[in-house]
């Protein structure tokens, strides 16, 4: 093997561990390098005939990331403009008693539309995790009324532990109050995570559009892309 491949590979490793312990939010851009540089050395050291099964492989692998991102980017964008008669703002994490960027990204979309459409009820949707003094539920109801939503407008659903115990729990709350074939909903999410909710909420039989809340500087939004393919995939084979 080359001296400069190998030289090259530890760069690329380099670079993705100063990616990964000294960013927030960039972990799967460093696994990236991380492969790229263990298939810089796999290659190295392969024969004619094993690189030929790791291009055709490596060509297929790229070829579907590439179908499972048209899919999610496809939808990243949302319909805010639509009238809908509930939002269920699904939760991230809470910091002690202070929420995520992620999660105040989905507040501010959330007031935007409220403050747009003044009939729609918002449903926030998050139970307590570890490491947070309150729900993510109480903590958007807090931060809204506190942004100029009045609390009547908002429901707060707090037992939420995953994406598809938010749509099932808040789905229950808005069955309780109308008949859910009789209304519209939109959910307000990350931008790359629209899609996956999507199918989550179709896995529940009901059908939802998408508020979309950015996801932040570009390499945390491509960080984020990244990860969602394997979530995707994950959805497409078990859910």
């Amino acid at each position: 093997m080359k001296k400069s491949r190998i030289i090259l590979a530890a760069a690329i490793v380099l670079v993705g561990l100063v990616v990964n312990f000294a960013y927030t939010g960039q972990s799967f851009i460093a696994y990236t390098l991380y492969f790229a540089a263990a298939l810089l050395i796999i290659f190295g050291l392969a024969g004619k005939k094993l690189k030929r099964i790791i291009c055709i492989l490596l060509a297929l692998g790229i070829a579907y990331f590439i179908v499972v991102e048209a899919f999610i980017v496809s939808t990243a964008s949302g319909d805010s403009d639509a009238d809908y008669d509930y939002i269920i703002v699904l939760g991230a994490a809470v910091r002690g008693d202070t929420p995520s960027r992620s999660l105040v990204e989905r507040m501010e979309a959330a007031r935007g539309y409220l403050a747009e459409h003044p009939d729609a009820v918002a449903i926030v949707s998050g139970g307590q995790g570890d490491g947070e003094n309150l729900s993510e539920g109480l903590a958007m109801y807090k931060w809204l009324t506190a942004h100029g939503i009045d609390g009547s407008r908002i429901i707060i659903e707090d037992k939420a532990t995953s994406t598809y115990e938010n749509l099932k729990y808040s789905f229950d709350i808005i069955g309780s109050r109308d008949n859910v074939s009789d209304v519209s909903v939109a959910v307000v999410t990350s931008e790359y995570h629209i899609y996956r909710a999507k199918l989550l909420a179709s896995s529940l039989d009901y059908d939802v559009s998408g508020i979309a809340a950015d996801a932040g500087l570009l390499p945390v939004k491509l960080n984020y892309f990244i990860r969602e393919a394997f979530g995707v995939t994950y959805q497409w084979v078990f859910g």
